[in-house]
């Protein structure tokens, strides 16, 4: 027997492939050679066929349910950790090494604003130098 390509067939040709397997059904006289051509052998492959992709559903559906879950588990956690960080900064004030070692920054070493006035003249606009 010749090796198999690996990958997947193309669906229409696989959708081709089904209905070729069906009209050959109808074929009372049908009597091949190869016994891998005989239609007790498809069968059995078209059994097997579909029972494969009934797995791969199941498969799919178990995986997306497995996903679904990991994702509330995550948000659940990180939820839990906000809150957690709260709790911190409540008990052991902003500029605390607690708050740090949770990966915050003390209220201390914050960058403060640096926004300034417009200063000067009321009405100014902001022009620069050089302008009237």
């Amino acid at each position: 027997m010749a090796t198999l390509p690996k990958g997947r067939v193309q669906a229409q040709i696989l959708s081709d492939d089904i209905e070729a397997y069906q009209a050959l059904a109808t074929m009372a006289d049908y009597d091949p050679r190869d016994p891998n051509t005989t239609l007790e052998a498809l069968t059995a492959s078209y059994n097997t066929l579909r029972a494969d992709e009934a797995a791969l559903i199941r498969s799919q559906v178990a995986l997306d349910t497995a996903r679904d879950k990991l994702a509330a588990t995550e948000r659940r956690f990180h939820t839990q950790m906000l809150d957690v960080k709260n709790q911190v900064k409540a008990q052991y004030g902003e500029d605390s090494n607690e708050l740090a070692a949770l990966g915050l920054k003390k209220k201390s070493e914050k960058k403060t604003s640096g926004r300034r006035g417009r200063g000067g003249a009321a009405g100014g606009g902001g022009s620069g130098p050089g302008r009237p």
